[in-house]
């Protein structure tokens, strides 16, 4: 999950990569998905920050957390958790 603030916006060369990594790893299990901090409570905790926030989830339970657009980790962090 891409968490962000309204006055930032989402991050959007990680879609890219994103579409890129499930291409190459042709994985159902792998989903994108974007939340405005403001507009959920339960994230308030990433509110007023200035960098996006990745979120990895599997079974419902948050597994890894990235911070920063760091494209290497990002890849790294989802290959990992596949």
């Amino acid at each position: 999950v891409d968490v962000f603030q309204a006055w930032c916006g989402p991050c959007k060369p990680v879609v890219n990569l994103f579409q890129k990594i499930r291409n190459e790893v042709c994985s159902d299990l792998l989903h994108f998905a974007v939340a405005e901090v403001d507009s959920i409570d339960a994230l308030g905790k990433y509110r007023g920050q200035c960098e996006p926030v990745f979120l990895f989830y599997t079974g419902g339970e948050l597994v890894a957390v990235v911070r920063g657009a760091n494209a290497a980790l990002l890849q790294k962090t989802i290959l990992e958790q596949l």
